[in-house]
């Protein structure tokens, strides 16, 4: 091939390459952030336990937010959100200090009931019970569908589109991340977690929908509708709390909080001891833009440019 012909091909690819890169950096940040906080400052949630709640609270020493869930009391704890009805990505990082046979620890979007027996909800949670220390994914669509998978291998109770992986469980005093997916296009509402320190990916798995998840309104965590044993708890603390939704999708200005009405129920809570150590704090999620995997041939690009140059400068020589 004529040396000429070899150094325009690579200098044509090397601009195709940087062309490309920055067209993908820019579709893996094309989210829109409807709410975030990492607890570095009060996140002014709203709870029915009250003011000076030792049930739910902000730590401000941890930088994180503190739960006692406990069956049969009602309580709860919400941050209000806004956004039109479609695809939204929820990402937490959860730590277990206790959970009881028979706790449940429950996190997601609501409507305004944030009742997991009425729709819509999207919760994930984090159960000790029949199957031992499992996590599931649990949806009531807006028309009052129940679907619902978990992390037991072919558990009987979720008929044929049941988990078909291994058994996969967590383990309390370890940082969990898990993020709940829902992609309006294909209809399909997806969960994941992963160990915060490792990264290693524990559990995933996904529900076919079939509706769109229209009217969730609140992020929430607590025990209304679970009418279990009381004086059984699910205990930690919450951190990096995210909600986007796809850049596309309509943002609605979110509602003032004096508007937003809120029912207060007389609820029956045991308090908790807040703590008066540090413990270790989840890493609050990177303000780096990741790097594209293209940007690493560009120096591969580079040195075959380079190489053409001298093989033709040899050539001249000879």
């Amino acid at each position: 091939m004529n040396p000429r012909t070899i150094l325009l091909t690579l200098i044509v690819a090397a601009c195709c390459l940087l062309v490309v890169q920055p067209i993908l950096a820019q579709s893996s940040e094309d989210q829109t952030t409807i709410y975030q906080t990492s607890f570095a400052s009060d996140p002014r949630w709203e709870t029915n336990t009250g003011a000076g709640s030792s049930n739910y609270y902000w730590v401000p020493d941890l930088g994180m937010y503190h739960f006692s869930i406990e069956p049969s009391t009602g309580s709860y704890v919400f941050m209000p959100v806004k956004f039109d009805a479609g695809s939204f990505t929820l990402d937490y990082d959860l730590l277990l200090t206790r959970i009881d046979e028979g706790a449940t620890f429950r996190m997601g979007l609501s409507g305004s009931e944030m009742d997991p027996s009425k729709g819509p909800n999207v919760i994930s949670l984090f159960t000790n019970a029949k199957y031992g220390k499992i996590m599931w994914l649990h949806l009531v669509t807006p028309g009052n569908k129940l679907l619902e998978v978990n992390s037991q291998y072919a558990a009987v109770e979720m008929g044929p589109d049941a988990y078909k992986g291994p058994t996969s469980r967590y383990e309390v005093n370890k940082t969990y991340h898990v993020t709940v997916k829902y992609d309006d296009n294909s209809k399909i509402l997806s969960m994941k977690v992963r160990e915060l320190q490792s990264g290693r990916d524990i559990w995933s798995y996904f529900i076919q929908c079939n509706e769109n998840l229209k009217g969730l309104n609140r992020i929430y965590l607590g025990s209304k509708g679970d009418y279990g044993r009381m004086y059984l708890y699910a205990q930690g603390y919450i951190d990096n709390v995210r909600l986007t939704v796809p850049s596309a999708v309509s943002v609605v200005s979110e509602t003032p909080r004096d508007t937003i009405p809120v029912t207060t129920v007389p609820v029956t809570v045991t308090p908790t001891k807040k703590p008066t150590q540090k413990m270790t704090i989840p890493t609050p999620y990177p303000t780096d833009t990741p790097q594209s995997p293209i940007s690493g041939m560009l120096p591969i690009v580079a040195l075959g440019i380079c190489g053409a140059l001298c093989y033709i400068s040899a050539m001249k020589k000879n």
